[in-house]
This record gives C-alpha cells, sequence and structure tokens, in this order.
C-alpha cells in the first residue's frame, strides 16, 4: 500500500513525468531547429545605387549576417534540448532556465529582424519565423525549470534494480581440482555450481 502512495507523494506519476519530458525537449529541439532554419535564409536585399548606365548594387543577407550570434544560440538551444534527457533534479531546473533565456534572445533576435530597416526589400516571413522558434524554446525551458525535478531520468529504467550474486573465485586444490577436469570431460561447467557436492 506503501508503494501505491509514492507517486502520488512525488507529485506525479512517472508515466506523466516522462510525457511531460518528451514535450520539453520537442520544444526545445523544435524551436532552436526552425531558428537555425531561418537564421540562415534570406532577410533582406540591400541595394546600392550606382551611377548610369550602371545597374544598382544587390547585396543579400541572411539573419545569420545580420546577427551574427543568432545561428550559435540556436545551436546551443538544440544541444541544450538533448541535455534535458541527460540530466536530473536540481541541474535540469537550472538548464531549463538557461534554456527560457537563450529562447527569449533568439526570439529577440527574430523581433530584431521584424522590426530593421533597411535600404533595399526586406522580407519578414523569416524573422517571423525566428522569433516563434524563439519562444518554443523558451516554453520547453519554462516547463523544464519548472517541473523538471519531478521527472524521472531517462536512463533509470536501465539500472540494476540489485546486485547480481558474485561467485566464489580463487584457485581449486586437491579433491576439487580433479573434480573440476571431469566436469570439462563430460562438457560441464564447474563454475555453474552452486555448492561443492564433496565437503570434506
Amino acid at each position: 500500500m506503501s508503494r501505491s502512495a509514492r507517486p502520488e507523494a512525488g507529485g506525479a506519476r512517472p508515466g506523466a513525468g516522462r510525457r511531460e519530458a518528451a514535450y520539453a525537449v520537442l520544444l526545445c529541439l523544435a524551436g532552436a531547429g526552425l531558428a537555425l532554419w531561418a537564421a540562415t535564409r534570406t532577410w533582406a536585399v540591400e541595394v546600392a545605387a550606382r551611377p548610369a548606365p550602371l545597374p544598382p548594387v544587390r547585396q543579400v543577407r541572411t539573419g545569420a549576417a545580420l546577427l551574427p550570434w543568432l545561428p550559435a544560440l540556436a545551436l546551443v538551444g538544440l544541444a541544450g534540448g538533448g541535455a534535458v534527457l541527460a540530466t536530473r533534479g536540481g541541474p535540469r531546473r537550472v538548464l531549463g532556465g538557461l534554456l527560457a533565456l537563450l529562447g527569449l534572445a533568439v526570439g529577440t533576435g527574430g523581433g530584431y529582424g521584424l522590426v530593421v530597416d533597411v535600404a533595399g526589400e526586406a522580407s519578414r516571413h523569416w524573422p517571423a519565423l525566428c522569433l516563434l522558434g524563439g519562444l518554443l524554446v523558451t516554453t520547453g525551458g519554462l516547463l523544464t525549470a519548472a517541473r523538471g525535478q519531478r521527472w524521472p531520468a531517462m536512463g533509470a529504467r536501465y539500472e540494476r534494480g540489485s546486485v547480481p550474486r558474485e561467485r566464489p573465485s580463487g584457485p581449486i586444490a586437491g579433491a576439487a581440482t580433479a573434480q573440476a577436469w571431469d566436469a570439462l570431460d563430460r562438457g560441464e561447467d564447474p563454475t555453474e555450481r552452486d555448492e561443492d557436492p564433496k565437503v570434506s
């Protein structure tokens, strides 16, 4: 009866915790990936006029060219989203807070692309996608910071619940040596015996 009460005392069932962790990781990875992709697209085309009859010079500017730190933050967001699975407890909550701040920075870069004035043509949908990606990362980070400490570790199911029994090791002497060789001749493994049938 005490076992059934433990999940409720912990604040969340293991299954619900794993789902929340999966949602947070997906939000961070999807948001950071979207922001990274949008940052490599053309945000603006600057046109510089030249004396006639020379045509104007068109210079393509991507989000990474306008904000060089933006792709780097998106890559850190991708790594941080994966690190949520590798952490637990307090460090996971700290990581969630850092991801939330990182997402705000990425979203700020997207917002800058929406309002910046360029001398030429400007594309607003790529900065908007970058802003959306930053908001997704922020949401995943906030979810991790708020509830990540209660989530079970992803590798907990692979941990051994008990220590296996150690078999006695050491040299075999006397009559036991002959019994071991006889067992090997019969195709048996003498190390699988729990106890020696012949007690002196």
